[in-house]
């Protein structure tokens, strides 16, 4: 236990240490449970920012036009609207891909109404009827038309492009982009977008001066609008902040050719004027749609738009360096290791934990939404949070410790009861040490003749039992929720209500079946002792209740928590007067009225001690109410109180005939003999009128 202590702050940083080295492990062994859950969960809390964070501004000018389910199955016209309707008489003749004639009078449609760029996420490679007019299409709009072309990954990376009908030399041709988006290897996910790529990087090599480098869809768009500055030429793939999920919808395609939308909802052409137009699939049964962090069902033609509103508004996101990333891990551990091992105080412990953690999760939001910047959090939480919990947990568990450590070395000199106040409300007790009045009940419980028995004895074996018997009053005192306040040579001193209190009847009743436990554990003591032939002891106890001064009391160099006052006085003057009456325990005035109906008592005098003004009244306590007792001496004691109270009407005649009436049953009974001796003296020598049955003693 001392180790622990003496190196608390060597194990912590091992504790933190170690949940350090194995988040920054985990980067390296990515297949183990627990690392994958730290590492990979962090490209989720990336994907959370995506979603709930700064979005890319939506472009107005953006519009996707989709091949959705009502484009593809069409409502049925009129035979005059089919009649007077070139591209739907095409497009019902059989089902989709239509005559290519339909992608011709789209491009008439849209950039005869001032559309600036159209986009056709399609691939036109086999040969279809219509070729030649939508070529002728392609050839007047050259400059507000770009086509897609596909890098066929299941066919060794080979470019799929427009066939030759269409546009003669299409890989070079400056009208064709691939469409394609790679997903992340781990999830399947489409966070980044590659504006250009070259066939040695497609085929794994290493770049040469020779190869050749296409360029994406949104690439030749961004070009055909004159903004190929915001096209990145470095072929590396660029994490792009999307805008938002709804950002742009798709607006069926044939409503375009539909005289009625036309007008209605596009304003004959207006609605069109210098928009960006994206044609794509956007039904589900043509499942052209990818995963992407804001949806697993993102329509493929809309990433286009996507990547070309990060293009032209540079919203390109960016990870920190993995150096920095084990420096951030190594920080949080050290970070955990400062709090757990310097502020010292759990519960701030773990509000500084929780601050600092939803301050980092804030720092990495806010810098994400201002410079695009992901910053490591859940590696680095991990880290912080698992270190500062099995850290604090260490300390718990070493409070624990040092807690049962010092309860066990503070219990072999003060009451367990005043050990427990200190160890768990110490401001109660400390406010207690500067002073305070309470209503207390003291016991004395002392050894009768052990100086005479002192000079006598064997030392050692006197102090063997002595030990003993200190050991099993301390014990009772104890079991029954007293404070030892202290020895006083072969003396207790014990107190109820000066810690704790249940109130004051209890604590006196608590005191008395102390006061009896107390006779009871002397007899076995002296079972025991007499089977060795050492010689028994006798004790006298005293109970008394009042109010005291409760206060660590003494010098600068020594000082008790202990009780002082007049009835403390008392309680010891109590237990001197069992010897003067052969009782083994008296009670003060007050306890014996709280403790009167669960226990037998027995009157004994009015006495007047030293020190006091007034005489007060003691009884003996017999024993407590469920106890065995002889019956029959209650009965006959009976005669016993009645004799007393005659005694004290000054009817000794009365009382001497009672007191011998008990006598004759309990013959040895020393108080008995004591009044039956007074009353037969009143008898003959009455004492004068102003005798009160008081006992007056001038010595303590």
């Amino acid at each position: 236990m001392h180790w622990l202590a003496r190196h608390r702050l060597s194990i912590l940083a091992g504790i933190c240490g170690f949940w350090t080295a194995l988040v920054v492990t985990a980067r390296f062994v990515p297949e183990a449970p627990f690392f994958s859950t730290v590492w990979r969960n962090e490209q989720s809390f990336e994907d959370l920012l995506r979603r709930e964070g700064r979005k890319t501004a939506t472009h107005p000018d953006f519009v996707f036009l989709g091949i959705d389910q009502s484009t593809l199955q069409l409502p049925l016209f009129t035979p005059d609207e089919l009649r007077n309707n070139r591209a739907f008489q095409l497009m019902t003749e059989r089902p989709f891909p239509w005559s290519r004639e339909v992608w011709a009078l789209l491009l008439d449609r849209l950039l005869g109404a001032g559309a600036r760029l159209v986009m056709f996420d399609l691939v036109f490679n086999p040969p279809n009827d219509g070729d030649p007019a939508f070529h002728a299409a392609l050839e007047k709009y050259r400059d507000r038309v770009v086509v897609g072309s596909n890098i066929d990954s299941a066919n060794g990376n080979q470019l799929v492009v427009p066939n030759e009908t269409l546009l003669p030399s299409a890989a070079a041709d400056a009208r064709v982009g691939y469409v394609n988006f790679w997903p992340d290897a781990i999830d399947g996910k489409i966070r980044a977008a590659r504006f250009t790529i070259t066939d040695r990087q497609l085929a794994g090599l290493a770049p040469h001066p020779s190869e050749e480098v296409f360029q994406s869809l949104s690439a030749r768009a961004l070009e055909k609008l004159g903004r190929a500055d915001a096209v990145p030429r470095d072929q590396r793939a660029h994490v792009i902040r999307f805008s938002a999920i709804d950002a742009y919808q798709p607006l069926p395609l044939y409503e375009v050719f539909d005289p009625k939308f036309w007008h209605q909802n596009y304003a004959d052409g207006s609605f069109f004027k210098d928009k960006i137009v994206v044609v794509g699939s956007s039904a589900q049964v043509q499942h052209d749609t990818v995963d992407t962090p804001l949806s697993p069902d993102t329509p493929g033609p809309v990433m286009h738009l996507h990547a070309m509103a990060a293009a032209i508004d540079r919203e390109f996101l960016r990870n920190t360096p993995l150096s920095t990333d084990y420096a951030l891990v190594c920080a949080a551990g050290l970070l955990a290791w400062g709090i757990i091992g310097f502020v010292r105080r759990p519960l701030v412990c773990i509000l500084l934990l929780i601050g600092v953690g939803a301050a980092y999760v804030g720092g990495a939001r806010l810098l994400y939404d201002k410079s695009g910047l992901f910053i490591l959090v859940v590696p680095v939480l991990a880290a912080f949070l698992m270190s500062g919990a099995f850290s604090l947990g260490f300390e718990y568990t070493l409070e624990r410790l040092e807690k049962l450590r010092t309860r066990r070395t503070l219990e072999r000199y003060v009451s367990k009861n005043l050990v427990k106040e200190i160890l768990e409300n110490p401001t109660a007790y400390y406010d207690t040490l500067r002073g305070t009045r309470k209503e207390t009940i003291i016991l004395f419980s002392d050894i009768v003749g052990f100086t005479a028995k002192s000079e006598r004895a064997d030392p050692e074996a006197l102090v063997q039992q002595l030990n003993q018997y200190l050991s099993c009053m301390t014990s009772v005192v104890f079991a029954h929720d007293g404070t030892l306040d202290k020895f006083i040579g072969d003396a207790v001193m014990a107190v109820w209500g000066n810690v704790s209190s249940r109130g004051t009847a209890e604590d006196a009743k608590a005191a008395a079946r102390a006061a009896v436990a107390m006779r009871r554990e002397l007899r076995k003591l002296n079972e025991q002792w007499r089977a060795t032939g050492t010689e028994e002891l006798k004790i006298g106890i005293g109970i008394n209740q009042g109010e005291v001064l409760v206060g660590n009391i003494g010098s600068e160099e020594k000082m008790d928590f202990t009780v002082i006052g007049d009835a403390v006085n008392l309680a010891s003057r109590l237990e001197a007067l069992t010897r003067t009456y052969q009782v083994d325990i008296l009670l003060g005035p007050t306890v014996t009225e709280l403790v009167r109906d669960e226990f037998y008592l027995r009157t004994v005098a009015r006495v007047l001690v030293k020190g006091k003004t007034r005489p007060v009244e003691v009884c003996a306590l017999i024993a407590a109410r469920d106890d065995d007792v002889d019956l029959e001496f209650l009965r006959w004691l009976e005669s016993y109180e009645e004799g007393i109270r005659k005694f004290r009407e000054r009817d000794f005649m009365q009382a001497k005939i009672l007191f011998s009436r008990f006598l004759e049953f309990y013959p040895d009974d020393e108080l008995a003999k004591m009044y039956l001796e007074r009353a037969l003296e009143y008898e003959q020598e009455p004492p004068d009128e102003t005798w009160n049955a008081v006992e007056v003693f001038t010595r303590k």
